[in-house]
């Protein structure tokens, strides 16, 4: 024994170091992965007590999360794409106030949403808060309804960035060929191919879909500069005072405060899906404080990047009548390309936008797949029982993702009738969304200025029970009285913005331009009561308690 030890001894002083430091990286790993299990057992104990069987796997944590909502939200792609719609309604000082406007508007209305998600991290989001505020004699129906505009509104996302993503591709083979001539049937195909791919993220390679929203927030953060650097440096740039003085009113409304408002609406498309956060509340980690700490984060990190690109393109436009008359159909295109001087420079620029919005379409699609499977869970929607199913081996909902993929492959036909038809749907994504966000934020409102909600505390967070009865604040409260001040704020920029989002953007629209987007609500509502009086009725009774 001892001329072992002795042969062993030198050998351990060799490697002593050597192992030392693999045992405490062992260790530390160790550490890590039993802190990991303990807060996804933690989770899984708070969704139980809002009365769900947890069956999703928790894979994101909070840069994963907020690669996810910043792509989703695509605010500066957006300032770009949507360019003419403020800038019509507005000029250079009306897309730049406008877009404060609605940035501080959006960072209250989430802010308040982060404190609902708190409350009750589940993938139902809004319809599952109005259930838990409203009276009790209408909070059934007033949930069942939340519950089909978000789902809708979802729905319309997922075709809304398809449909820009196909049309960034023909604007780019324009741009490259100006013999090309763009059809509606290719474009149509080329949107369905984007679903496809965003499809086959969500379903082959799901398990690494926390990775890739990582990668992709790199992504989007370097394609900014990566545009941004250029178009400044490059560009000769206009006079302060034609920036930040110059208003429009292209539409020929009577105020030029009137065609203000209307111009703010492409802003507000642009800052739209933070909450995606929230339909994916079941699948991360400490999901209480993740949720909205990322919604926030989100909408500061992509606000601020939105309003520098915003800034650049005002300092750095041309001619802005040959941008706006571009074959290209996106003014932006030729904006670069009388920026930098090089038609190839400003392909590729552009082709950054292409890669981005494929990318936020994968992040629509989970969201809008998580926000169908849960109202189909609580028995919200036809064909409740199938919807509701999740993969055993992927964790994943296949047939909520398959009925998104077929809701909008159906609806990319309405583009070969009619690509000002289909504009509408993209219009019903902020009618259904900013409904669903008033009424919840609304409700809370009323709740925190008649006290209705309990003191935060680790052992009563959310629901005291799994019957809805009583309320208790979640780890992440904004505090009073600047609580209800935010709140507020948030409540009022809503109620404004739903009302302009229904409006055209000429005073006297034709049969293409007039915004139809009334109608398509109308018909989702008046589609959800049919089937509520018929159906609905008898098996809806609210967010479904699993197990008590």
């Amino acid at each position: 024994m001892t001329g072992t030890y002795e042969m062993e001894t030198p050998k351990g002083d060799n490697n002593g170091p050597q192992s030392t430091e693999l045992n405490i990286e062992r260790l530390s790993i160790e550490s890590i992965s039993r802190r990991k299990d303990s807060q996804i057992e933690g989770d899984n104990r708070e969704l139980t007590r809002l009365g769900k069987i947890p069956v999703l796997k928790r894979n994101f944590a909070f840069m994963s999360m907020v690669g996810f909502t910043c792509t989703v939200m695509n605010t500066w792609e957006g300032e770009l794409l949507l360019f003419t719609q403020s800038f019509s309604n507005g000029g250079s000082a009306g897309s730049i106030y406008g877009y404060i406007i609605v940035w501080l508007g959006t960072l209250c209305v989430f802010a308040s949403m982060g404190e609902l998600a708190s409350m009750a991290p589940t993938s139902g989001g809004q319809y599952h808060w109005v259930f838990m505020l409203a009276p009790k004699s209408s909070r059934k129906f007033m949930s069942y309804l939340i519950g089909w505009l978000t789902v809708i509104g979802w729905q319309a996302a997922v075709a809304s960035l398809g449909f820009l993503s196909a049309q960034l591709i023909q604007g780019l083979a324009v741009m490259g060929n100006p013999n090309y001539d763009p059809l509606a049937w290719q474009r149509t195909l080329l949107l369905w191919a984007s679903i496809a791919f965003a499809v086959c993220v969500n379903t082959v390679i799901s398990t690494a879909l926390p990775k890739v929203e990582g990668l992709v927030l790199i992504v989007h953060v370097l394609g900014f500069f990566a545009i941004l650097v250029p178009l400044v440096y490059l560009s000769p740039h206009n006079s302060t005072e034609e920036v930040f003085t110059v208003f429009l009113n292209e539409g020929g409304w009577q105020t030029q405060g009137l065609s203000f408002m209307l111009g703010m609406i492409g802003a507000v498309f642009n800052f739209l899906g933070a909450d995606g956060a929230v339909h994916m509340s079941e699948e991360i980690q400490n999901a209480a404080v993740i949720v909205p700490r990322a919604m926030v984060f989100t909408v500061l990190l992509n606000g601020a990047m939105g309003f520098g690109m915003l800034i650049a393109v005002l300092f750095c436009i041309v001619d802005i009548d040959a941008a706006l008359a571009s074959p290209t159909g996106f003014p932006f295109m030729a904006i670069f390309e009388q920026g930098v001087r090089s038609e190839r420079g400003a392909q590729t620029m552009a082709s950054i936008l292409v890669i981005l919005m494929l990318c936020g379409t994968v992040s629509v699609l989970a969201s809008a797949s998580r926000m169908t499977w849960s109202f189909a869970r609580d028995r919200g929607l036809p064909g409740w029982f199938y919807l509701s199913k999740v993969n055993p081996k992927t964790s994943i909902p296949v047939l909520s993702i398959a009925l998104t993929t077929v809701i909008s492959c159906l609806l990319a036909l309405i583009n070969i009738g009619s690509s000002v038809a289909f504009n509408d749907i993209v219009s019903l994504t902020i009618n259904g969304m900013y409904t669903s966000y008033l009424i919840g934020n609304s409700l809370l409102l009323w709740r925190r200025l008649t006290g209705g909600i309990r003191p935060y505390n680790r052992e009563n967070t959310g629901l005291t029970n799994v019957s809805h009865e009583q309320l208790s604040w979640g780890p992440t409260q904004i505090p009073e009285p600047l609580g209800s001040i935010v709140n507020a704020f948030g409540c009022a920029y809503l109620l404004v913005m739903v009302f302009f989002s229904f409006w055209p953007t000429l005073i006297n629209p034709t049969a293409e331009t007039m915004n139809m987007s009334s109608v398509m609500v109308g018909g989702t509502i008046i589609l959800s009561l049919i089937y509520y009086a018929i159906w609905a009725r008898k098996v809806y009774t609210g967010p479904v308690i699993e197990i008590s």
